[in-house]
């Protein structure tokens, strides 16, 4: 998995100060996209152990009120195995900071009929996020 970028306080993608992480990789091309760059899966740099550990190291303050997955698109399952090792991870070592994930499928018809019928990683993927706000434009 690539990813565009990690900001390690952004308000901008949830509530309270959060770390969030942009994933590489969509195919959705949503017309008026704030980060059309990030639709290449090859687009940034590889996400590696560094940088997991770097986002764990991230949500480790107090004022740190959760981590906030975006992209691209973290629920292409191109991106779901790289972000399940860091949502299981963040969950061990912060069970009370909530994980956001925002996703251009929709929901219901997409994810918990579709995906997560078919596709184990998606199953598992879905157990440790709070919140998925969903929207298809």
């Amino acid at each position: 998995m690539n990813y565009a970028t990690i900001k390690k306080c952004d308000v901008a993608n949830g509530p309270g100060v959060r770390v969030s992480l942009f994933v590489s990789g969509c195919n959705h091309h949503c017309k008026g996209c704030f980060n059309s760059e990030a639709w290449d899966f090859n687009y940034g740099k590889t996400f590696t152990e560094k940088e997991e550990n770097e986002v764990m190291e991230a949500l480790k303050p107090e004022y740190i009120k959760g981590l906030s997955l975006l992209g691209g698109e973290p629920l292409e399952p191109k991106n779901q195995e790289g972000l399940l090792s860091v949502v299981k991870k963040a969950k061990e070592l912060y069970p009370n900071k909530p994980i956001w994930c925002y996703t251009g499928f929709l929901f219901d018809d997409q994810v918990l009929n579709g995906m997560s019928k078919t596709n184990e990683t998606t199953k598992e993927l879905l157990k440790y996020l709070d919140y998925v706000v969903d929207r298809k434009i």
